[in-house]
């Protein structure tokens, strides 16, 4: 993990759409590149005991196995979401770099709303992401 974080405007971008979206059930958002790990938000009553860097060496898998589902009759690939006791974990990966965002639980058409808006500002900032770092 490198020292550099990312761009706040890009940061602030990416709290206000999971704050929009998700509302009170969004637990933390934490974005992430090949190289580099940042959580951009942990909500209050959760503890900071996440290990984000293991959390992100198994999320960036998921720049590898998107191949995996290309030209296949399920169509382009959208994010990854897990179910945990406590609560889901929603992956959006674009281009260069990616978010997990961590929520209590919400109805499927919150979460492809969150994927769209996070697609949406990955998209917009995915020029600025350093692929050089580490």
């Amino acid at each position: 993990m490198s020292d550099a974080t990312i761009d706040p405007t890009f940061a602030d971008e990416l709290k206000s759409v999971c704050r929009t979206t998700v509302g009170d059930e969004l637990r933390s958002i934490t974005y992430f590149t090949e190289a580099d790990v940042e959580q951009l938000y942990l909500r209050s009553d959760l503890d900071q005991t996440a290990d984000l860097v293991g959390f992100a060496d198994h999320e960036r898998l998921g720049f590898r196995s998107q191949s995996a589902y290309r030209n296949t009759q399920l169509g382009e690939y959208g994010a990854t979401i897990r179910m945990f006791e406590n609560g889901y974990l929603s992956r959006v990966i674009r281009g260069p770099h990616g978010v997990w965002v961590t929520t209590d639980s919400m109805s499927m058409d919150r979460f492809e709303e969150l994927t769209s808006a996070l697609e949406s500002v990955l998209d917009q900032f995915a020029d600025d992401v350093d692929t050089e770092s580490e």
